[in-house]
């Protein structure tokens, strides 16, 4: 029996035009490598998906917006977007999440993947829905050990050489804005990124702090203080530079400053970059090589 490949992209999405640049790029790179195989991207986020499906339906707004691919203004949940593919013959699927850190959405889509290979058939093996689903791994890895995270971790931090470049220019420290996380324990993940970054550039102070969770804005700044800091250039540590890098980095709003807000007030020059991760072609690459990873480690033939 012939099986057909698919590689399907687990993204958390994002409503922000310019920002879908950064999920683009990834999905870009990943048909450039594989050429032969459909790659089609999906996005986890139920909120995002429905101001995307209402935009979809506004024709003022598909003419005011003709760069908006189809399949973004018709994007779909991770488990339609598999279930279209097999309802034309895609049985196996490389399932690559977009996310920087593992967190609970990483650990829900295990569980999908779970799931579908469980599904079975009471006829012959064959009908099956699926031969394989296999998971791809987040930027900065998971456990396991064929795949150690520490070297994932090392990979993004030389992934980010043109920021230390950019630092090393403006003679400034490089602050990076994560998501994290108030649930599961993804700070340290950040603390090494930073950590292997001030390997590669040790004249740069590098510093992550994440918008939920730890570290925080304030761990960054007492950092900052305690180094004698006095400009800093601060970037999204996310994929998608979206709501987050438009409200809490650089917004305005006096009521809930944001990041630039707060670290002006404390004295230090900023410079924003509201450029996600996944715009720099290196960073992309990260999740195209996670799911080579998962097919050959799953016998899976991509081309």
């Amino acid at each position: 029996m012939e099986h057909k490949n698919a590689i399907v992209l687990a993204m958390f999405g994002t409503t922000v035009e310019p920002a879908l640049q950064g999920l683009l790029n990834i999905r870009t790179r990943m048909m450039e490598n594989y050429p032969e195989t459909p790659v089609k991207i999906a996005f986890t986020s139920n909120i995002i998906r429905k101001i995307w499906q209402d935009r979809a339906k506004d024709p003022t707004y598909s003419k005011a917006h003709p760069e908006i691919p189809e399949d973004v203004l018709h994007v779909k949940t991770v488990l339609a977007t598999i279930a279209d593919l097999q309802n034309v013959g895609y049985d196996t699927i490389i399932l690559q999440p977009t996310h920087i850190a593992m967190g609970e959405e990483f650990l829900d889509l295990g569980t999908y993947v779970d799931s579908l290979m469980r599904m079975g058939t009471v006829k012959k093996k064959k009908y099956k829905p699926f031969h394989k689903v296999v998971l791809g791994r987040p930027a900065l890895g998971t456990y396991g050990f064929d795949h150690p995270y520490a070297e994932d971790i090392s990979a993004a931090a030389k992934a980010l050489d043109k920021d230390l470049a950019m630092a090393a220019k403006e003679n400034a420290a490089l602050v990076y804005m994560g998501h994290g996380n108030e649930h599961f324990p993804s700070g340290g993940a950040y603390l090494e990124l930073a950590h292997r970054m001030r390997e590669r550039s040790p004249e740069t102070v590098i510093l992550i702090g994440n918008v939920k969770g730890f570290p925080s804005l304030e761990d960054v700044i007492d950092k900052l203080k305690l180094g004698g800091i006095q400009k800093v250039i601060l970037k999204p540590c996310m994929v998608v530079a979206g709501d987050h890098a438009m409200n809490d980095m650089t917004g305005t709003d006096v009521e809930k400053p944001s990041w630039q807000m707060t670290l002006e007030k404390e004295g230090f020059e900023v410079i924003t970059v509201k450029k996600g991760l996944g715009e720099l072609d290196a960073f992309a690459d990260i999740f195209v090589q996670h799911a080579a990873d998962a097919a050959a480690d799953a016998d899976i033939v991509l081309k």
